[in-house]
């Protein structure tokens, strides 16, 4: 799949003015050097350049690329394959809860990717940018520093994203219990502090928190659901009874 975000180009063909969207085989405008045309004009701040210091580095931020977008592509294979993988050792109710899971677990990917390019990256970008204004320095991204820096965001993201199903999957596994999330609440606001440090470059507290949030927002919600399953499951056996 990397080789193919290498080497196939996606065209538009106006047919009775409708667009459509073709692939055809251009390595020299393939499928990442348009991500990263795309990444440059909706996330660089006003009046930065992208620029290139040695001969090699827009080849490997082609790389870079090609990876990232591989990855989001297969990932429906890949959750098929894992879900294969371990179909047979699953009981049937088990089997049930792992289908569930699969789209759910692509489309929060998806959605985590889609948060940080539209929302957390040009947030963070322009305002380190602000920094660099403040002292009247001009300001050029390298465009082997800028890409893996997106692409670290989209991947943290994409991640992060999956957290209220890894809270289900533990609950669902009685590893622990329901309660067990809403009682170390406090302590998922340190670890969510600590990543959101981790992965913003500066040392302020503003982006920090830009990230954390997020993150801290996900795991109320993963809390409240699976609250709310326990109490649809003790009242559905309580009826039973």
């Amino acid at each position: 799949m990397t080789f193919l975000c290498m080497t196939l180009s996606i065209s538009t063909f106006d047919f009775l003015h409708y667009k459509i969207f073709l692939l055809s085989i251009n390595p020299a405008n393939n499928v990442a050097i348009q991500s990263i045309y795309a990444i440059r004009e909706n996330l660089l701040p006003k009046n930065v350049s992208l620029i290139q210091t040695a001969p090699t580095e827009a080849l490997f931020a082609q790389i870079y690329v090609a990876v990232l977008l591989s990855i989001i592509l297969v990932m429906p294979l890949i959750m098929m394959e894992i879900s294969w993988f371990i179909g047979p050792g699953l009981y049937p109710h088990e089997k049930k809860r792992a289908k569930k899971i699969a789209m759910p677990a692509i489309l929060l990917f998806v959605t985590g990717c889609i948060f940080s390019y539209l929302v957390v990256i040009p947030y963070v970008l322009n305002f380190l940018y602000v920094y660099g204004q403040s002292i009247g320095v001009t300001t050029f991204f390298d465009v082997e520093e800028f890409v893996p820096f997106v692409v670290q965001f989209f991947i943290a993201f994409g991640l992060s994203f999956q957290l209220p199903i890894i809270m289900w999957i533990v609950t669902a596994s009685q590893i622990v219990n329901f309660k067990f999330w809403r009682d170390n609440l406090r302590y998922a606001v340190l670890l969510a502090a600590v990543f959101g440090a981790i992965i913003t470059p500066d040392g302020s507290g503003v982006t920090m928190w830009f990230v954390t949030t997020p993150i801290l927002l996900l795991y109320v919600i993963g809390m409240l659901i699976i609250e709310r399953k326990n109490k649809i499951r003790v009242e559905t056996t309580f009826s039973a009874d």
